[in-house]
């Protein structure tokens, strides 16, 4: 090795002078870059996906205090509401609320028979209101939030006072030879209902044993809902 090229190969391996900043490798600029961009990207799919808002928590019916578990028509249990709006994490309202103000209309049938959805569901009269509510027994759900959330058919019963699971409602157990079917906008819902999202204008109907002569696939609601 001639004496130049002893002096080239001491200089590339030698480190920087003091004072000075060694440049950065370009394929770690390029690499994180790349990062930052997976992370925006992925940011956005999930704000596209949820819509801009909070996804609700899954109902723990286990832990939810005095579920009706007899046969229907149920009530509208109000005396242990504020426990179990504890436990879904929701609040209790001094008024409804105006940032997210939608309405579905909910149809059950027991062996063909219309049973009534009660008024009454989610308000303690002078006391409290509840974010889902319903206010008589015309089967149209009020969802009234003070903040732009998703809400669930689970909290919904959650809230009545009902057993609901993905088998079972009230003292109803899915059976081949009775079956629980579920229904949105009159076309069947086969995942899981407790899990169904609310959304403005839906028709809902929840079919225990035999089914009515037609299931409903729209609901006229009144003008301003």
């Amino acid at each position: 090795m001639s004496k130049g090229q002893r002096i080239r190969a001491r200089r590339r391996h030698a480190p920087p002078p003091v004072g000075k900043k060694q440049p950065p490798d370009r394929r770690l600029w390029i690499g994180g870059a790349l990062l930052v961009a997976a992370a925006v990207a992925g940011v956005a799919i999930a704000a596209t996906r949820s819509g801009g808002t909070k996804a609700a928590k899954p109902v723990d019916e286990a832990a939810l205090p005095a579920l009706q578990t007899g046969p229907a028509p149920w009530g509208t249990a109000i005396a242990t509401l504020a426990d179990r709006l504890q436990v879904l994490g929701l609040p209790a309202l001094s008024q409804e609320g105006s940032v997210l103000h939608i309405h579905q209309h909910l149809d059950l049938f027991v062996d063909g028979k219309r049973t009534p959805v009660p008024g009454g569901i989610g308000i303690n009269d002078n006391s409290f209101i509840s974010p889902i509510h319903t206010h008589d027994a015309s089967g149209v759900i009020h969802v009234e939030s003070p903040s732009k959330e998703q809400f669930t058919l689970g909290q919904f019963f959650a809230i009545w006072g009902v057993r609901f699971t993905p088998h079972a409602l009230g003292g109803y157990r899915s059976r081949a030879s009775r079956p629980i079917r579920f229904y949105l906008d009159g076309k069947r819902y086969t995942a899981d209902p407790t899990r169904l999202a609310l959304a403005s204008h839906q028709e809902i109907a929840v079919v225990i044993g035999k089914p009515p002569a037609r299931i409903p696939a729209s609901y006229a609601f009144p003008a301003g809902e």
